[in-house]
Parts: C-alpha cells; sequence; structure tokens
C-alpha cells in the first residue's frame, strides 16, 4: 500500500511568493510489509491450541482411575484430554483418564485394570497404562494390548500416598514422573476425533443422565459454557473444588456379557464389552444433541462417530466424556 508525505502549506505558499518559477516536490513511496500467520498446532486428543504451539513429544497416558463415591473427589480429571467412563462389576464405573497436552501435578486415585480397558487403550496409538494391578487374566489381556503397560505393582516409585486419603482409595500418581521414566517414547497419539467450532445442526437438550447404578447415576448439565457432572442434584467437584466439566459429553451404546472371571469378594463378574461393529452414538456438544452411529472395524483404530447422513460428527474443541453405556442402561435426556 501506497502512502503520500503531507508537507505543511504555509512554507510553500512563501516559497512561491520568493520564486516566479514552481516547486516540484519529490514524494518517495512507502511499502506496508505484509504480516505471516503462524498455523495454529492442536492438541491431538482436544483439538485446542498446543501448549507454545507445539504438541509436546510423548505419548498418551492412559490413568485408571476410582468412581465409587468413597473415591471421590478425584484429582486431575479436569487437566484430561480425554476421560472414558466404563461399566465394570455391578455396573459400578471406573475411569480412564488420558493425558498428552496437559500434565497435572497429581492423578488418582488409581486403581486395578478391567478386560474393558484394552479396548480403549487400543484408541491411543500405544499410550502408557497406568493401574494397580488386576486378576491375572485381565493383566495379561492388558499386556498384550497395543500399550505401554505400567503395572504400579512393579513400578512402585511412581507412586504417591497423599494424607487424608485411606487405601485403597489413596494411590495417585504424577503425570511428569511417568513420561520421565518412559523418556524414550516420543511418539503422540494420532487424533480419535474430528473437531471444530461451528455448532452442528441437533436437538438443544439441557441434561443428559445416565443411570449405570445407583451409586453412578450421573447426570450432565449445560450451563452455557461446558457440560457439568452433578450426582444425586449435587454438582461433583474435583479435589481442588472445581466442578467436573467436559466441552463434549459422547455416548457410544455398547452390548455387553457377563463372566466368566469374578473380580471382587462379592462375586461380581467381569464386564465384557463388545467394542468392534457398530452401535448407536449420541454426541452432546454447545448445548445440543446429535444423534448417530458410532463404527469400528476393528480394534486397530477408535471409532468413527457419523450423524444420520453419513458425515462425520464434529466435536466442540476441548476436553470429552466417553461414555460406555451398556444397551441395558436407562438414558435420560431432557
Amino acid at each position: 500500500m501506497k502512502f503520500l508525505r503531507f508537507i505543511p502549506l504555509i512554507p510553500l505558499l512563501a516559497l512561491a511568493q520568493a520564486c516566479s518559477s514552481p516547486t516540484v516536490l519529490k514524494v518517495s513511496p512507502t511499502t506496508e510489509k505484509p504480516t505471516s500467520t503462524v498455523p495454529v498446532v492442536a492438541c491431538p486428543l482436544t483439538g485446542l491450541q498446543a501448549p507454545k504451539n507445539a504438541v509436546p513429544s510423548r505419548p498418551a497416558i492412559a490413568i485408571k482411575v476410582d468412581n465409587y463415591p468413597n473415591a471421590r473427589p478425584q484429582s486431575g480429571l479436569n487437566n484430561a484430554d480425554i476421560v472414558f467412563e466404563e461399566p465394570v462389576e455391578g455396573f459400578i464405573t471406573r475411569y480412564v483418564a488420558v493425558f498428552q497436552c496437559q500434565s497435572p501435578p497429581q492423578v488418582g486415585p488409581v486403581r486395578s485394570a478391567r478386560l474393558i480397558d484394552v479396548g480403549i487403550l487400543d484408541e491411543l496409538s500405544k499410550p502408557i497404562f497406568i493401574h494397580v494391578g488386576g486378576i491375572d487374566p485381565v493383566v495379561s489381556a492388558v499386556y498384550q494390548a497395543n500399550d505401554i503397560e505400567d503395572n504400579l505393582f512393579t513400578h512402585s516409585q511412581l507412586q504417591q500416598n497423599p494424607p487424608g486419603r485411606y487405601a485403597p482409595y489413596d494411590t495417585y500418581v504424577v503425570p511428569s514422573q511417568i513420561w520421565q521414566l518412559n523418556s524414550s517414547d516420543t511418539l503422540p497419539p494420532a487424533p480419535i476425533f474430528n473437531y471444530a467450532f461451528a455448532t452442528p445442526t441437533g436437538q438443544k437438550v439441557s441434561s443428559v443422565n445416565i443411570d449405570y447404578s445407583p451409586t453412578n447415576n450421573g447426570t450432565w448439565t449445560w450451563n452455557g459454557n461446558s457440560w457439568v457432572l452433578s450426582y444425586q442434584g449435587a454438582t461433583q467437584l474435583d479435589a481442588s473444588g472445581t466442578p467436573i466439566n467436559a466441552a463434549n459429553i459422547v455416548v457410544e451404546r455398547e452390548s455387553v456379557t457377563f463372566g466368566p472371571w469374578v473380580e471382587n469378594a462379592q462375586g461380581g463378574l467381569e464386564v465384557v464389552a463388545f467394542q468392534t461393529g457398530t452401535g448407536k452414538a449420541s454426541v452432546f456438544r454447545n448445548g445440543i444433541e446429535v444423534d448417530g452411529t458410532w463404527s469400528r472395524p476393528s480394534l486397530n483404530g477408535a471409532p468413527i462417530l457419523t450423524d444420520s447422513n453419513g458425515n462425520q460428527i464434529p466435536l466442540n474443541p476441548g476436553r470429552t466424556w466417553v461414555e460406555i453405556v451398556p444397551d441395558q442402561v436407562s438414558i435420560t435426556v431432557s
């Protein structure tokens, strides 16, 4: 763009009166340098801009976190990229909290592995899996999964036991220490969802309740900015006193069976989920619901979420809570 330099008129008028010939002004053109735009680099598991605009050179960490009432409030969930809620024996639930772009100071309480974890781990491009053991057939299945298996029974140096917490709800870990232990693993995970800030067409909703069991009957309520978790009408807080919240709630309906393994002293049978094939799915974002289908031909990759027209459903950039819901569990949307 060219700009002209304007010279004050009064000196020029005086000069014109003193001279008979006109004065010619030479104006040098100036140009404005174009500004360069730095592309935004997004975190693979949130779609948000990466710290310092660079994805950390490290794998995802998948941490098995308890969700029994005695385990609450948990630490670190509001810093996760993705949280999977899964049904276990008796349809109580546990979490697989996934971290890659963020590194909270502490995560827990950490509990034992379940067979359903294998299908989750295979979505995450060989994550580091943190858990506190499990029954023999489950530990064997986890060991053979596409993950870096860090059982705290064999990596006790990673374990912390903060004051005020009591067994079995007192085992915590620090993600930065986990990455340091596995420093040779530098490959970030591939994205498992599509993201877009633009809100797709959907049905306006204010809440979604998932009644896994009496102890795990959770409701997500849209507050205008995010989905906030509550139990029996009370907002669920994390250990810092912040409400548990998410940008997206993804509900994946899955068929499950029980057994053959017993998981606890009460005779609770292992939940076996069918995590390949297709099933009903719903995406809750920005106060709307988009219904569709999840499809996953094999465990080597994440489910693809598509709407009724076959188009992939975009998620709102931010933390996503994936609810793996058995077909027989009631869901109420209002």
